[in-house]
């Protein structure tokens, strides 16, 4: 049965050019066009849609205000708001009522991935738990200024890396971090990069947008103490798994888009760890002590006390922020890899399998079973006979030099 899928947006030549782009998933979608809120809420009260995709900034009724009444009428309807648009109050305005952010310009196969995703593991039930946790938290982290110019520079079509480089040099501090990330270990390479605009060229723009949402995110809640972790010991796991997952990549050739992703979502697929205690530290720390008394995992015991766990609320935060498909779902999903529906090498089978020899590595990491690599989803990707090498990546350790000053 194909799939229903409504298009909301007030400006007819956005409407026509996504016709045109779609036409080619005909065959697996049912697609209705329509040219503003009130025209879409009509249409869905005379027929059910399983997604609705709306631009954010309409008049009359944006598209936050939309998905929250199509959240009321339509509960079961996935929501994804598509907008070249991305700054902290519109951030805010989604978090209650949309499943996904995803920045224009957007191409067929990223709208495709993220349809197939949301529709794959979509839980009612738990979706409404982690809508309510999300909305009620009071520290939610602003997205950079220097991500947003970033993003935008790349949705220009004379954008070149000079220019990136350019922008990342403006902030010191940040210039500092990528010039000694990309002279670290990671890369390899045989002089050292001196600038910015060369780190750009060496790192990728992922890489760089990466960079710019942990280290700010992470700066962001620079106040907390104790809660069972430190920052700079989250921020040296996190580095440390996104260069193995990177590794990783490599190993089995899966090319520079597919590193690229790895090590985002290694660099970030924690993230959901810092919002739970820095919303609830008290909270956090009960989680600490569950671990160390009942010997559970940290995700058994987050989801104890708070009813979510940190990979679902980290997937969710950044899928809000318009992260790509592919590394929301590492995000999400690293601790329970067989919840895709894609089986096949990419960001999470890396980041998965990253994080969990960075906890067989580590013995000051308490797992208890959380991190344990799954024997099974390696199976079904038929990627058991790699585990081997996979298990040999991320030999050096730069990392604490690197991290350190991000931290502060």
């Amino acid at each position: 049965m194909k799939r229903t899928i409504l298009f909301v947006d007030d400006d007819p030549l956005v409407l026509s050019a996504l016709r045109r782009m779609l036409r080619g998933l005909c065959g697996e979608w049912e697609m209705e066009f329509v040219a503003g809120a009130a025209e879409a809420l009509e249409r869905m009260a005379q027929m059910p849609f399983d997604v609705i995709v709306t631009d954010m900034r309409m008049p009359g009724m944006n598209g936050a205000e939309l998905l929250e009444e199509v959240m009321r009428r339509h509960p079961r309807t996935v929501r994804i708001i598509l907008s070249g648009y991305a700054d902290k109050d519109l951030i805010l305005k989604c978090v209650n009522s949309t499943h996904q952010y995803l920045s224009k310009p957007c191409d067929s196969l990223t709208i495709k991935a993220a349809v197939q995703r949301l529709c794959a593991f979509e839980n009612p039930g738990e979706d409404e738990k982690l809508k309510q946790w999300v909305a009620q938290m009071k520290r939610l982290p602003s997205l950079p200024s220097l991500y947003v110019q970033i993003v935008e520079e790349l949705n220009d079509p004379s954008a070149t890396i000079e220019h990136i480089g350019e922008i990342v040099s403006q902030d010191l501090a940040m210039s500092a971090q990528f010039l000694k990330l990309v002279n670290s270990a990671f890369f390899g390479l045989s002089h050292t990069v001196s600038s910015p605009s060369e780190a750009a060229a060496y790192l990728g723009t992922d890489t760089i947008k990466a960079l710019v949402l942990s280290i700010h995110t992470f700066s962001q809640f620079d106040d907390l103490n104790g809660c069972g972790f430190k920052l700079d010991a989250l921020m040296h796991h996190s580095l440390r798994t996104a260069g193995r997952a990177r590794e990783i990549a490599k190993l089995e050739d899966a090319g520079q888009k597919i590193g690229n992703e790895c090590f985002v979502g290694g660099m970030l697929h924690d993230i959901g760890k810092l919002l739970m205690a820095a919303n609830y530290p008290k909270d956090y720390e009960r989680v600490t002590r569950l671990v160390a008394e009942e010997k559970i995992s940290h995700r058994a015991a987050e989801e104890k006390i708070f009813d979510v766990n940190h990979a679902s609320v980290g997937g969710y935060l950044l899928g809000l922020w318009g992260l790509p498909v592919t590394v929301v779902e590492a995000i999400a999903l690293h601790h329970a890899p067989r919840r895709t529906s894609s089986l096949v090498f990419g960001a999470l089978a890396a980041v998965h399998a990253a994080n969990a020899f960075e906890y067989e590595r580590d013995a000051d990491l308490q797992s208890n079973g959380d991190a344990e690599l799954d024997g099974a989803y390696l199976g079904e990707l038929g990627l058991t006979h790699r585990v081997a090498a996979w298990r040999q990546t991320g030999q050096t350790d730069e990392t604490s030099e690197v991290c350190r000053p991000s931290c502060r």
